[in-house]
């Protein structure tokens, strides 16, 4: 569909829904209106009844259900009534539980006679229960039509609701009110909608729409004759942002040529980079321990741990191995920062970390990360910095010492426990102040047990909604399962954050470890 084609549909749809909703919002306030009118029409025919008959006498007509002189009267004073006041139906009548009402009066019937109550039931018994009148439209469709009813109770000189007063109005008359309504605003809508399109139509073609066919064709033979201006856009004069449209398509076509030209360019060095990025990525992969079980010959623990980072490369690394035949030292650090300049901080932190620690024979993460964070800030103009949690477990007895420069809490599961995070007070974060003494504290494993260290992007990993994952969502995963190996418990933990997710873009790198210890 051409633009003048889709012009003209837009104007005619838009036009006919605003007059629909014109005509459609007028008839509901209208509806509310009419039968606000009638309701309280009824109303007032009711109050005057009420007025003019005995309600003790109605009290003693709800007991002896037998007529009299005075009944008599009153049925022909009802009957003129009902015919002055166009109504429906007026009648009496005393409700029941059984959801029924037995007549005192009628038009239609004898006294006495019993009748299913088709209007809202609930506050027709308040009304005979409570004397409370009715604040809505009884509105009821039965065997006498559709009808709306004003609600009346009648009151004897005891206080008591003795029957209720019902001035019925039939809703057909409401009805046909609206719907003369409605049709004379749809023809006035139609009239004035002939008008309006072929004004607006007239003014689009002539100052809008034949402009844009000009820039159209000039646009479309730039791109079929290979970047070749035209010149036709110097023609458009209409004063206005179309002509500044034209104006700037065509400084745009005379750049374009120079600007392909260094697009190639850019797109080739692009393509370096990008090669050179994937090859980053694989050297820092070959950096981690990636074999799993990277100890076969030892029964007495089952480790596993996973990187993902959120770029190309990442800062987050994990680190495992033996520091001699009874010890090992288990690593999990995040470098501040995204990218390339963190990939190569974790490289420094990680080396550095793992030979201090193959140095040290006290088994003391505390002495190795003081150390470390002092040779990291050397030098560190970037003002990079690394949180670290190293542990070193005893593998013989379970008794372990652990380091946390500024790391997220880990979480431990006794045998047939539930995972629980261990807080306790952090050291400050390597390579932010030369100098500083990093604590460390012990920790006990028993054959059975479990812990899990992790980086911030598990906790922080946000989806369309702004929402984190969270501690709370990290362990509901970590103890869905009853005692998951390590890998199976990483692999659920990766599944619960990705569909929390969802389509959501990755931020942080996510990085995770799990140790099981046997004894």
């Amino acid at each position: 569909m051409k633009i003048s084609k889709k012009a003209i549909s837009s104007i005619i749809i838009f036009t006919l829904l605003m007059n629909a909703l014109l005509c459609l919002s007028g008839a509901f306030l209208f509806d509310k209106i009419i039968k606000k009118l009638y309701n309280e029409r009824g109303y007032v025919v009711a109050n005057i009844i009420s007025e003019q008959i005995d309600h003790d006498k109605i009290s003693e007509y709800s007991k002896t259900w037998r007529t009299d002189d005075y009944y008599k009267k009153m049925e022909i004073y009802l009957k003129s009534i009902q015919e002055k006041s166009n109504a429906a139906y007026i009648y009496i009548g005393v409700p029941s539980d059984n959801k029924t009402i037995k007549y005192i009066y009628d038009s239609g019937s004898e006294m006495g006679y019993v009748d299913p109550i088709s209007a809202p039931f609930d506050e027709i018994w308040a009304a005979y229960t409570k004397g409370i009148i009715p604040t809505g439209y009884l509105e009821r469709r039965s065997q006498y039509g559709f009808l709306t009813s004003s609600c009346l109770p009648i009151i004897d000189s005891t206080g008591k609701v003795a029957a209720l007063l019902f001035v019925d109005t039939n809703m057909e008359v409401i009805l046909s009110t609206l719907n003369r309504y409605v049709f004379r605003m749809v023809i006035i809508s139609v009239i004035l909608l002939a008008i309006f399109c072929y004004l607006n139509w007239h003014f689009l073609n002539k100052n809008l729409i034949n402009p844009i066919m000009v820039i159209r064709k000039n646009v479309r033979h730039f791109a079929e004759n290979n970047a070749q201006n035209d010149h036709s856009l110097e023609k458009i004069k209409t004063k206005d942002e179309i002509e500044e449209l034209a104006v700037s398509v065509n400084n745009m076509e005379n750049s374009i040529i120079d600007y392909i030209d260094n697009i190639r360019t850019i797109m080739a060095e692009k393509e370096r980079i990008g090669a050179e990025l994937n090859i980053a990525t694989q050297i820092q992969a070959d950096m981690l321990p990636r074999i799993f079980p990277p100890f076969p010959e030892r029964k007495e623990f089952d480790i596993y741990a996973t990187m993902r980072p959120a770029k190309e490369v990442g800062g987050d690394f994990y680190d495992f191995f033996l520091l001699d035949n009874d010890h090992i030292a288990m690593v999990m650090a995040d470098v501040s920062g995204k990218g390339v300049p963190a990939a190569l901080f974790m490289v420094i932190a990680k080396t550095l970390i793992k030979n201090r620690a193959l140095l040290d024979k006290k088994f003391s993460p505390a002495e190795i990360l003081t150390d470390v964070n002092n040779q990291l800030c050397e030098g560190n103009e970037v003002e990079l910095f690394v949180t670290v949690w190293l542990g070193i477990l005893q593998i013989s007895t379970g008794k372990g010492i652990a380091a946390n420069a500024g790391h997220e809490h880990p979480a431990i599961k006794r045998k047939n426990g539930r995972y629980e995070l261990i807080k306790y007070k952090h050291s400050p974060a390597l390579a932010t102040m030369q100098g500083i003494r990093i604590k460390e504290h012990d920790f006990y494993l028993n054959p059975g047990d479990s812990f899990f260290v992790y980086t911030d992007g598990v906790t922080e990993a946000t989806n369309k909604d702004i929402k984190m994952f969270g501690t709370d969502r990290m362990l509901d995963a970590l103890n869905s399962l009853p005692n998951p190996d390590a890998k199976t418990l990483l692999e659920n933990v990766r599944n619960e954050i990705d569909k929390f997710v969802e389509d959501a873009p990755q931020f942080d790198d996510i990085t995770m470890l799990g140790f099981k210890y046997f004894g």
